[in-house]
């Protein structure tokens, strides 16, 4: 069953590969497709894996949209950096 997530802080092709490739490694999520412009997350998989997913989007720097502010919206900024970066590297 597919479902979407609006995230903050997506900026490029090196985050949406981060974000694929990490998504994918869950069990339970079959396909992923970022949507740059947007800030959304389509995942094909079971329903019950989207607490898993949304919290691999946090520890990676994308937290879902509206989810944190302030000091933690700063280190999440900064983390999506790092996996921005990772994902360039593995193209």
């Amino acid at each position: 069953m597919p479902y979407t997530i609006d995230v903050d802080n997506i900026k490029c092709g090196g985050c949406a590969n981060s974000i694929r490739k990490a998504l994918l490694a869950l069990p339970g999520v079959e396909e992923v497709d970022v949507d740059i412009e947007a800030g959304r997350v389509a995942v094909q998989g079971d329903e019950e894996t989207r607490a898993a997913v949304v919290e691999a989007l946090g520890r990676m720097g994308y937290p879902e949209r509206g989810s944190v502010s302030g000091l933690a919206a700063a280190g999440a900024k900064a983390k999506s950096f790092v996996s921005c970066a990772v994902g360039k590297l593995d193209k």
